[in-house]
């Protein structure tokens, strides 16, 4: 049996953790290399970017540049990463999301945790707590130069939400709230309040983890 055919055995007879992450990029760049040996170009990867999650993570052109790769073996990873962003959307599209939490920070985690930005969303809800609108707000550091309250809570009531959730990642992988995080959702909140607009939580969203302000009771 071939190096191939016994990685495929592992793969569907093994389990969830029967292949190595260098092993599970060797794996993904079969699709695009039929012949040859894909390990050293695995743990090249790895070597480069750090971990398995920022190897998919990866802009595509930075892929592209690694010795062995091109863009054929870039789509190969890059779809690995789509499939899972949409699986997890998916998870949550189909239920309400204050019942279905962890499906919610899944889906935060692989589409923002290895972001090299820091990007602002707004998630809006319906009546019935479903995902009414996911508004990417825009990239930069999050205050009020950046999100003003006053429009956070007019586009809510331009398509008609409920409610809404606040996420931001931090790039430097650290959740932990700045003062401008907290200043900021309080006065999310105070202006949702006046209008009957709720504020459910403020999620940061690092690769060290995610954090909930609600949690921390800063809300």
């Amino acid at each position: 049996m071939g190096h191939r055919a016994r990685l495929r055995d592992r793969l569907l007879n093994g389990g969830a953790e029967a292949l190595a992450d260098y092993e599970v990029l060797e794996y993904l760049l079969f699709a695009a290399r039929s012949r040859g040996d894909t390990k050293p170009l695995a743990k090249e990867l790895l070597r480069r970017f750090g971990s398995l999650a920022k190897v998919l993570n990866a802009d595509p052109k930075a892929l592209s540049a690694v010795p062995g790769m091109g863009e054929v073996s870039a789509g190969a990873l890059k779809i690995v990463a789509l499939s899972a962003r949409r699986m997890a959307r998916s998870e949550v599209m189909e239920r309400p999301v204050l019942s279905s939490w962890q499906a919610l920070l899944d889906y935060l985690s692989i589409d923002m945790a290895h972001l090299t930005v820091e990007r602002v969303r707004i998630l809006y809800l319906d009546s019935k707590n479903r995902l009414l609108f996911d508004h990417h707000v825009g990239d930069g550091t999050i205050d009020e130069a950046a999100i003003h309250p006053r429009e956070v809570i007019r586009k809510a009531f331009d398509i008609g939400a409920s409610s809404l959730i606040l996420v931001h990642n931090h790039p430097s992988g650290n959740p932990e709230p700045s003062r401008a995080d907290i200043q900021i959702t309080r006065r999310i909140a105070e202006a949702g309040g006046l209008l009957g607009i709720i504020l459910h939580d403020h999620v940061i969203i690092g690769s060290e983890g995610q954090i909930s302000l609600k949690a921390k009771g800063l809300i």
